[in-house]
């Protein structure tokens, strides 16, 4: 097994990145359900560093289907990258069993990219809805969606599922495309956006739409404010903006620490074009905090309202 190296950083962690470790007991508590349930959680893989507060206090999770081997090779990610195994049936219900056993009010659900698979994993975010209803069915789930490499067909089957909150990342800038997300294509993330911010004016009035980038990378802050106007333009409701993090030095190195006050202004701009919420902030993660972005809201009513299917199933 290679050695992990530690990740080459510019200068000493400023000291608003720097977290505390809440109730260890929980953590272990909430780890060891996922263990039991054969599942792979985002926080882990992704080694976030909000991990402990939202095992320990929130009790909440990022649950991630499909796998933790991905077909795609981002320089800023620490998923596996390779050949993917089988896709698990059984998957869908064990998430939604996890969810009811934490007693979660918000779920996030998200997944590795599956390129190899026909709907891109679709129909396993769509079952994983339809049990988590089932189950627990006033907890409100957002879905943090690969770009199913821009198939219209595969975004219908999870808007139609009725998610409370579509997330799909765009993690940078475009002119960073290349570097950090070889295997992505910016314009098909802001249509994907788009087509889902449809569906909501659509058929979902109650559904959020929702995106996020990291900083730090090497962007300027005139092109970050230049993709919120995209993400405005595209109707994201939601934005999340956070300090990237290099897992490793086998990873994209991290360019600059971005100063508190820098976030705050993306706050303040992003309120002032119309987002109903904005994230900024060193920690900020797409998934952290999700619940307080849909607070108060029960499950969407999206593609069937009271005569959504009881049995779940892809």
């Amino acid at each position: 097994m290679a050695m992990v190296r530690p990740a080459v950083l510019p200068g000493p962690r400023p000291s608003w990145l720097r977290v505390k470790v809440p109730a260890p007991e929980v953590v272990s508590e909430v780890q060891a359900l996922m263990r039991a349930k054969r599942l792979v959680t985002v926080c882990e893989e992704a080694r976030c560093p909000n991990l402990n507060e939202c095992w320990g206090v929130h009790r909440t999770a990022t649950f991630m289907l499909l796998g933790d081997v991905c077909t795609r090779h981002c320089g800023f990610c620490n998923v596996g990258k390779g050949r993917p195994g089988e896709v698990d049936p059984g998957e869908p219900q064990r998430v939604a069993e996890a969810v009811a056993s934490l007693g979660l009010a918000f779920a996030v659900v998200t997944s590795v990219n599956r390129d190899d698979l026909a709907d891109g994993g679709a129909g396993q975010f769509a079952a994983t809805l339809r049990w988590i209803r089932t189950l627990t069915p006033r907890c409100g789930v957002e879905v943090l969606i690969p770009d199913f490499c821009g198939q219209a067909e595969a975004l219908a089957t999870v808007l139609q599922a009725g998610p409370d909150v579509l997330n799909h990342n765009v993690e940078t800038v475009p002119h960073l495309y290349r570097r950090v997300r070889p295997d992505a294509d910016y314009g098909q993330s802001m249509r994907l956006l788009a087509a889902a911010a449809a569906f909501r004016d659509r058929a979902a009035p109650a559904m959020r739409t929702k995106s996020g980038i990291m900083l730090g990378l090497g962007e300027t802050p005139e092109q970050v404010l230049e993709l919120m106007a995209d993400w405005r333009r595209a109707g994201v409701d939601i934005a999340t903006l956070g300090q990237y993090l290099p897992p490793t030095a086998h990873h994209l190195p991290l360019v600059r620490y971005v100063e508190p006050q820098e976030f705050e202004m993306y706050r303040r701009k992003g309120l002032e074009l119309g987002f109903s919420r904005v994230e900024s902030g060193a920690l900020v993660r797409s998934s952290y905090h999700a619940q307080d972005s849909f607070a108060g809201a029960g499950p969407s009513q999206a593609a069937g309202g009271p005569d959504r299917p009881s049995t779940p199933g892809v």
